[in-house]
């Protein structure tokens, strides 16, 4: 017996069409439909012999006309578009939908259909809150290295209910892959220098450096896929280019002596002496280039900088002609911000002026004095209120400033115990033992000015302590001892004059030191405090030496005139 014919019947509400039909062809097996959106959803998934439309009802032919041409403008899209039951079963799907897919969706719920893909994030089921109501977003990784954002919207029933989601699909491997390769190359940063207290005592600085040099090779093949590279430090001196490492490149250009200057020195030069990134498209056209690897048609030349100062350089080069666009040129400079990093870390540019541990004990104390110092500060102030009301509240902030104090002398005999070597950070004879031990007060609301007093005078033995303002120097002169206090006459909240008084009212026996920028004296601060036997100032910006020489000079008789109860 031969198979029944398979109609679909597009019908109205009333279903007068498909109630006539199946009483004039009984020999047709009729699947009878109301929603255009479902008929065309069973044209798409199941096998039909014909179709019938109710023409006599204008709302079918409308709809289904209008929904036909949709489909082909939805079908047109870039993005992926899907009609879901609220069993998540696809309904009907574009053609980029379905590629994406790999096969039929025929039946399929959305997991079925990209085979269980992994929902990225914390941000929930983006299905499971359309079906209550809620549109949302999620991004998958739907394997085979697809990655996509998916928007979920709800579709509701005259009777409120949800009854249909759609789904909107958008590509999104590159972005997600680029931020991939970014997560990678900050963690090759980390990577770099990576190294244990133990192996940092263990290894030699040589040691160090060639640790570097191998992780920069596996890290340069493994997440850029360069095969020539070539690194060169700065010598700030001299200004040559010294190479560090290189690979692929021919004997004579490994061994080539360069300089930052802009001609005569080739890319790397010029690169040096820029600070800007070079991409080299075709090597035989362009003047600039010197040859480097063997056969090299491209090159893409980088800036390695710290603190925005040149330290170097890093190379690549390829035998292809236009080897290396944009992104290669993004991802380059990100790994070559890593690999300076790393450097300066090591302190390779100054291994022959610093001690590895003369490096580590002066990171601390910068990163540590200035907190520390608005601990001193606000403890003291506090102490200042308790004093005469709360004897144990104010013993356990004499504990607080005491231990804060041991901090700081804690880090800088460690200092003085390792025999650091000299510096070249202070110009001319550096070795000033009458400052050793000499208590200092700093008062100045530029932070610049508070961390070098602690990194120029701590490193020769002065005990160092800072205040942001008048009302915290003041408090800290009160309640504690100091033999020379620096102040700045442009305090935020205390007049220069009424600074200096006050300050030497409260430390009779400390020199107080003013200091000012030039030609800036409106109140006539200096004049006045001269009159009352003010003997040092300096003017920003104000050498090292002169520093030196005016806390070393011998210790002033200023007297006191009749107002300040001499």
């Amino acid at each position: 017996m031969a198979e029944k014919p398979r109609i679909l019947v597009l019908e109205g509400a009333s279903h007068v069409a498909g109630d006539q039909l199946e009483r004039s062809q009984p020999l047709w097996n009729l699947v009878r439909v109301d929603d255009a959106n479902r008929g065309l959803s069973l044209l798409q998934t199941e096998r039909f012999d014909g179709v019938y439309a109710d023409t006599g009802d204008p709302t079918v032919w409308q709809r289904a006309e209008g929904l036909f041409q949709a489909e082909r403008i939805v079908d047109a899209l870039p993005d992926g578009v899907a009609a879901l039951d609220a069993e998540l079963r696809i309904l009907w799907c574009n053609s980029v939908f379905a590629r994406w897919c790999g096969s039929t969706t025929s039946q399929k719920t959305f997991s079925e259909a990209f085979a269980n893909p992994a929902l990225l994030g914390s941000g929930g089921d983006p299905f499971q809150s359309a079906l209550i109501g809620k549109k949302n977003t999620a991004r998958f990784h739907c394997g085979n290295d697809l990655y996509l954002e998916v928007h979920v919207i709800p579709v509701f029933s005259a009777e409120g209910k949800v009854g249909q989601l759609i789904c909107l699909c958008q590509d999104v491997t590159s972005e997600i892959q680029q931020q991939q390769k970014l997560d990678a190359l900050h963690q090759a940063g980390r990577e770099l220098a990576a190294l244990t207290p133990d192996q940092l005592s263990e290894m030699s600085v040589e040691e160090r450096i060639e640790l570097l040099k191998l992780n920069i090779r596996r890290l340069t093949h493994d997440l850029l896929h360069y095969d020539v590279i070539e690194i060169r430090l700065l010598h700030p001196e001299s200004g040559r280019l010294d190479p560090l490492l290189q690979e692929g490149m021919l004997p004579n250009a490994a061994g080539r002596v360069l300089y930052n200057r802009p001609q005569g020195n080739g890319i790397t030069g010029l690169v040096a002496a820029t600070g800007i990134s070079y991409l080299c498209p075709d090597t035989s056209a362009d003047a600039n280039y010197l040859e480097g690897a063997e056969g090299a048609r491209s090159s893409l030349t980088v800036p390695l900088i710290v603190q925005d100062q040149v330290i170097g350089t890093f190379n690549v080069e390829s035998p292809k002609l236009n080897a290396f666009g944009q992104e290669d040129l993004k991802f380059t400079e990100i790994f070559s911000r890593e690999i300076a990093a790393a450097l300066y870390t090591l302190q390779l540019l100054t291994a022959e002026k610093r001690s590895t541990v003369s490096q580590s004990i002066e990171a601390v104390n910068r990163e540590v004095a200035l907190p520390v110092d608005d601990i001193l500060a606000a403890a003291t102030c506090v102490l200042d209120r308790y004093i005469g009301h709360d004897t144990e509240m104010a013993e356990k902030l004499r504990q607080i400033l005491k231990a804060a104090r041991a901090i700081k002398h804690s880090i800088q005999k460690v200092g003085e115990d390792m025999e650091l070597a000299k510096t070249a950070c202070l110009p001319g004879d550096t070795s000033r033992p009458g400052l050793k031990g000499l208590r200092l007060l700093v008062a100045d609301n530029d932070e610049r000015v508070r961390r070098s007093a602690h990194s120029i005078l701590g490193r020769l033995g002065c005990v160092v302590e800072t205040a942001r303002d008048g009302q915290e120097a003041l408090t800290m002169a009160r309640l504690s001892t100091y033999d020379v206090i620096l102040v700045d006459i442009r305090l935020p909240d205390l007049p220069g004059y009424e600074a200096y008084q006050r300050l030497r009212n409260a430390q009779p026996q400390a020199r107080v030191i003013l200091m000012t920028t030039y030609g800036y004296d409106p109140s006539h601060t200096i004049v006045k405090a001269r009159q009352e036997g003010l003997r040092s100032v300096l003017f920003k910006p104000f050498r090292v030496d002169q520093l030196l020489d005016a806390l070393e000079s011998p210790a002033e008789s200023e007297t006191r005139n009749a107002k300040c109860g001499a």
